[in-house]
């Protein structure tokens, strides 16, 4: 008797369970269509920093806005431990530097086919000055983007990364110099 009260319950439970899984069926995603303004707004992005072999990885955050990404603190730390190989003159350096504003100017393109926003940017260079043995170094770092970036509409992410090719300190150029590298594979709209 109890097996066949177990059997029963079984039968029960997987037409119930096989009855509400057919209503999904008839369930689809419906992206909703991108416009180049959905681009505008505060992000939180995951940025990983490469040069030679070596990664570092932090989240930081920048806004976009009428075609201009703006770093309010553009991580520069890579760039001063390059000119300052001395990692305790670095880390000095470093705090006394403080945050470095930097815009990124870009054109947006609306690829409807994919459901996302071509960024093609436009990079500047960075100036800014590091504090070493009590002399300021004028450095300047040249900026550039290989590939296009993209705001994708499934997810309401931006995706893009930079490079700085080259260094320039007191009107030399860095040299040996080894690229780095900023990748920006996810950024979350606030």
């Amino acid at each position: 008797m109890k097996k066949l009260v177990l059997k029963s319950f079984m039968v029960a439970m997987t037409a119930v369970l096989g009855f509400s899984l057919m209503s999904c069926n008839d369930d689809r995603y419906e992206p909703v269509a991108v416009k180049l303004n959905d681009v505008n707004g505060t992000y939180r992005a995951r940025l990983i920093t490469s040069q030679g072999g070596k990664f570092n990885d932090k989240i930081i955050d920048f806004v976009a806005k009428d075609t201009i990404i703006t770093f309010k603190d553009f991580p520069v730390r890579e760039i001063v431990k390059t000119i300052v190989t001395d990692p305790v003159k670095a880390d000095s350096a470093l705090a006394h530097i403080g945050k470095i504003e930097y815009k990124l100017n870009y054109k947006s393109k609306l690829n409807t086919d994919q459901n996302v926003v071509e960024l093609s940017f436009e990079p500047k260079t960075l100036s800014f000055q590091i504090p070493v043995n009590g002399a300021m170094k004028n450095t300047v770092v040249k900026l550039a983007a290989k590939q296009k970036g993209f705001f994708v509409g499934y997810d309401w992410s931006m995706r893009f990364g930079l490079e700085a090719e080259k260094i320039t300190v007191d009107g030399v150029d860095l040299a040996p110099y080894q690229i780095i590298k900023y990748e920006i594979p996810i950024s979350l709209k606030n």
